[in-house]
């Protein structure tokens, strides 16, 4: 069984930045892409950026230039850089681990832009 822990979400001005964190723990042997999701109030969730256990990267339109993700395998974390805040990036951001093909999901940090 696998784990995701997230912290490091808050609330910060526009034009702000914040970086996530999300820890797996357990039998993260299996685990492939880890990544950050996110849903805003009324909308659906959606992806906002994936890593390949590779190093390979996507990205959503919205947050290109201004996300980085990336990945400490060793210590099992992935993390998510984000500057140049907007407002319409408040949401709940959701940690993903793709294990033996099953998506996992932690239990979401909250971001909140705003002045």
């Amino acid at each position: 069984q696998v784990q995701l822990v997230e912290s490091g979400g808050g609330l910060v001005q526009p034009g702000g930045s914040l970086r996530l964190s999300c820890a797996a723990s357990g039998n993260i042997l299996g685990i492939t892409t880890m990544g950050w999701y996110r849903q805003a109030p009324g909308k659906q969730r959606e992806l906002v950026a994936t890593i390949t256990s590779g190093g390979r990267t996507n990205f959503a339109d919205s947050v290109k230039g201004r996300f980085t993700i990336s990945r400490d395998n060793a210590k099992n974390t992935v993390y998510l850089q984000m500057n140049s805040l907007k407002p319409e990036d408040t949401a709940v951001y959701y940690c993903n681990s793709v294990y033996h093909g099953i998506n996992l999901w932690g239990k979401g940090t909250l971001v909140t832009v705003s002045t």
